[in-house]
């Protein structure tokens, strides 16, 4: 069990730094150089992404709420310009180059994610109240 979450964590991290590398040739603005650059910058956009994007959204609830969840998206962009800031080798334009880059960064790696590993499971559980 433990082993098969690690090997899934590791396909992950490397569909995500395939998703980095793919970048540059849809948002031009965004560049990223090599392989292993790809690799550090999707490892640490995992880890500000599991940290500090909760703390952010949370302290920003009121403005999220009052533009219907249209600032979570400057929230990313800022985290990404932010990854970017000082991973060599990865470079964005500016702010609206971040939030269209990492707009795209998503959806290119849930695309990718899906392909490999299929579509989400359902589970439903049932309670029987015949007693």
């Amino acid at each position: 069990m433990l082993a098969s979450m690690a090997l899934n964590l590791l396909i992950v991290w490397l569909i995500n730094a395939l998703a980095l590398l793919a970048l540059p040739y849809l948002v031009p603005s965004v560049q990223v150089d090599s392989f292993y650059t790809a690799l550090i910058a999707a490892l640490i956009l995992g880890f500000v992404n599991t940290l500090i994007r909760p703390l952010l959204v949370v302290l920003t609830l009121p403005v999220t709420v009052l533009t219907l969840g249209l600032f979570v998206f400057v929230i990313n962009g800022l985290l990404f310009w932010f990854v970017a800031s000082f991973v060599n080798g990865f470079t964005v334009g500016g702010f609206w180059s971040a939030v269209l880059g990492a707009i795209v960064y998503a959806l290119v790696s849930w695309a990718a994610s899906a392909l490999v590993f299929g579509p989400p499971r359902v589970v439903v559980v049932r309670r029987d109240d015949t007693r």
